[in-house]
C-alpha cells in the first residue's frame, strides 16, 4: 500500500510541475490552517475530539476545477474512563490529494484520498479519504467541512472543520 500511496504522490507532484509550466506562472494558492473535527462511528465512545493543523497547495486546472496537495497532523484526543485508564491519543500525519471544484467565485466541494501515517501508540499506514464542502472568503480565509475517514483494519472516521488563511 505504501509503494501506490508513494506514486499517487508523486503523480500529483508531477502533475502540479506540468501545469505549472503549460501555464508560464503557478498561479497557485498555499493555505495554513487549523482543524478540529468529531470522531464519528465506534471511535466517538472512546475519543471525545480531533485537533491538528495542515499545510494545502492548490494548483489550477481549468477555471473553476483545481488540483490540490495537501498535508498535516491530526490528533484524535481521548475521552471519559478511555482517557483515565491510560487510553492513548491516535495521531497521524495524513498526505492527500484530490480535486476542488467552484461552483461560484467562493463556494466549493472538494475530494482527497492519499495516506494517514500513525505515530506514536498507533502504527502503521490507513488509506485516506476526505469528501467536502467549503466557502472561500475574499479576505483571504477558508472555511470548509468534510468528512475523512482513515481505513485500516475498520475505519477511523471524523465530520471535520477546517479554518485556513490563504496566501496568493
Amino acid at each position: 500500500m505504501k509503494k501506490i500511496l508513494l506514486a499517487l504522490f508523486i503523480i500529483g507532484v508531477t502533475a502540479m510541475q506540468s501545469f505549472a509550466q503549460s501555464r508560464g506562472r503557478s498561479n497557485g494558492i498555499f493555505s495554513i490552517g487549523f482543524e478540529a473535527g468529531l470522531p464519528t462511528g465506534d471511535a466517538h465512545h472512546f475519543f471525545g475530539s480531533v485537533l491538528g493543523a495542515s499545510l494545502k497547495y492548490e494548483l489550477p486546472i481549468e477555471r473553476s476545477t483545481w488540483f490540490t496537495i495537501s498535508g498535516g497532523y491530526n490528533s484524535f484526543q481521548p475521552k471519559g474512563a478511555y482517557s483515565d485508564f491510560g487510553g492513548p491519543a491516535i495521531n497521524a500525519i495524513p498526505l492527500k490529494v484530490g480535486i476542488k471544484y467552484y461552483f461560484d467565485r467562493n463556494f466549493f466541494a472538494e475530494g482527497q484520498i492519499g495516506a494517514a501515517f500513525y505515530t506514536g501508540a498507533a502504527d502503521g499506514t490507513a488509506f485516506a479519504y476526505s469528501p467536502g464542502i467549503g466557502y472561500s472568503f475574499r479576505e483571504g480565509f477558508e472555511l470548509g467541512l468534510r468528512y475523512e475517514g482513515w481505513a485500516k483494519d475498520g475505519t477511523l472516521g471524523q465530520a471535520g472543520l477546517r479554518l485556513a488563511y490563504r496566501f496568493r
